[in-house]
């Protein structure tokens, strides 16, 4: 995937954006797609999960797992069985990951992890991600980069 930057202003260009980005996304044949969102408190990494899941046809509302760490979702048509949405905000120690059985979701190839504050588990974060940092610019405005 290629590294840009771009500016979303509103919900139809962030919608459009995570429709792009899952079109980027493929299946692996022996291990999870994985997408680290990095970013501050309030930069649009939820919203961004939340327009994935519509995309998704997930009809539950998606919110950030912030107290259960991680939520599963199950999907229907589509090039994955699940997706799973992290938010590793209260991880304070890196191994602290391995109670969602870590090293065994990452080698699920039916899974599509997005992962909430990837930074949280240091080098227990795969190089193999792919990586979206938001920056907030206003109350309507953010910026993403996509590496």
């Amino acid at each position: 995937m290629a590294h840009m930057t771009e500016t979303l202003t509103g919900t139809e260009e962030t919608k459009a954006f995570a429709q792009r980005t899952l079109a980027l996304l493929t299946p692996s044949k022996d291990r999870a797609t994985i997408v680290g969102l990095s970013g501050n408190l309030g930069s649009g990494k939820t919203t961004f999960v939340q327009y994935v899941a519509k995309e998704f046809n997930i009809p539950e509302l998606v919110v950030s797992p912030t107290f259960v760490l991680a939520k599963y979702y199950d999907l229907k048509d589509a090039p994955w069985k699940k997706m799973v949405h992290i938010d590793g905000y209260r991880i304070d120690v890196p191994n602290e990951i391995e109670v969602l059985k870590w090293n065994d979701m990452i080698m699920n190839k039916d899974y599509i992890v997005f992962f909430e504050w990837p930074e949280r588990i240091g080098a227990l974060f795969p190089d193999f991600a792919t990586m979206l940092s938001f920056e907030f610019i206003d109350e309507k405005t953010r910026n993403v980069i996509r590496a």
